[in-house]
């Protein structure tokens, strides 16, 4: 009788775990059977939760079922990021990232719940965008060159605005402080309207701030725009030079967004997701939404968005130690 127990045990188990493998497959292979939740570490009505939702509406008519957006702001980004690192691996919870918080926030915050570089999988890079240096109205400034003369010439008395402290406008106009020598206070906000509107205003001289939300002002003439932060010239304003071909030879500081899920998410839901995002990013409706709004739309695969996060976080992480910036 004892010899037999552990056969009698051990076989029923074997049996199930050999089962299983061609479930998860065909699971797998199905998906997806029910609804999506899409989680945005960022208020609705946000940059990230205004692309999240027309990336959404895409892959809801294109995968016949729903790709709901759950809006979990706060903790500078990590309650919805924290979220979607310990979901179920099931692909039905998948996370819309921005460079905040896969690049930036990490180096930024004591003490974070994740891992970025382990407990997420890159699935596609959705979208990349420019921020726009601005000046107030009033200033004489006309072009990047005004602004580093004028800083060099009185240190300490500009000041740029940002939309918090961790953020793209706060750590790209730290790398702008360290490529031209000069030296600007930093002053953050809690939300672009309200530092917009300073700077219209002419309370602070600066701001560094994404192009879907500064362009309509900069198309209005309510505040100058000086130069785009990105690689090259953006569609949204193309008249706008960039800062490197403004004086900055080498500066670059663009935004981006994309889509990642759990570790032990199946490489086969991770690879469809992946096929159907970039079909989305193809299709006519959601360029002409991206466009409206100052982003182009990315496409690539799981292992391109991957190398992105690891330039963007050693890049980042190299400015903010250098600068000292935090998150109080």
């Amino acid at each position: 009788m004892k010899t037999d127990k552990p056969v009698y045990f051990l076989l029923p188990l074997a049996w199930l775990i050999g089962s299983a493998l061609p479930l998860s497959d065909a699971g797998a292979q199905n998906y997806p059977t029910r609804p999506i939740r899409l989680i945005v570490p960022q208020a609705p009505g946000s940059s990230s939760d205004t692309l999240a939702r027309i990336v959404a509406l895409e892959l809801t008519k294109q995968m016949g079922q729903q790709v709901v957006v759950d809006n979990r702001p706060g903790g500078s980004l990590t309650i919805g990021m924290d979220l979607t690192a310990k979901a179920t691996p099931d692909g039905y919870t998948i996370g819309y990232a921005p460079v905040g918080a896969l690049a930036i926030g990490p180096h930024m915050v004591h003490k974070l719940p994740y891992n970025v570089l382990k407990d997420f999988q890159p699935v596609a890079q959705t979208a990349s965008n420019y921020m726009l240096l601005a000046a107030a109205p009033a200033l004489p400034f006309r072009n990047v060159q005004d602004v580093i003369d004028y800083a060099k010439q009185n240190p300490g008395k500009l000041s740029n605005a940002s939309s918090g402290n961790g953020t793209p406008g706060h750590v790209g106009m730290e790398l702008f402080k360290f490529m031209t020598g000069t030296q600007i206070v930093h002053i953050p906000y809690k939300g672009g309207a309200a530092a917009i509107t300073d700077l219209i205003a002419g309370q602070v001289q600066l701001m560094m701030e994404g192009l879907n939300s500064i362009t309509p002002y900069a198309k209005a003439g309510r505040i100058r725009a000086l130069a785009v932060s990105g690689a090259k010239r953006s569609e949204a304003l193309p008249d706008v030079p960039t800062i490197a071909e403004s004086g900055v030879p080498g500066y670059e500081a663009s935004t981006w967004n994309g889509i990642v899920v759990p570790v032990g998410v199946p490489k086969l839901i991770v690879n469809k997701l992946n096929a159907e995002i970039n079909q989305a990013l193809a299709s006519p409706s959601l360029k002409a939404r991206f466009a409206a709004i100052g982003a182009e739309p990315a496409h690539g695969t799981p292992e391109q968005f991957a190398g992105l996060i690891r330039k963007e976080y050693a890049k980042w992480g190299e400015v903010i130690k250098r600068s000292g910036a935090k998150i109080d």
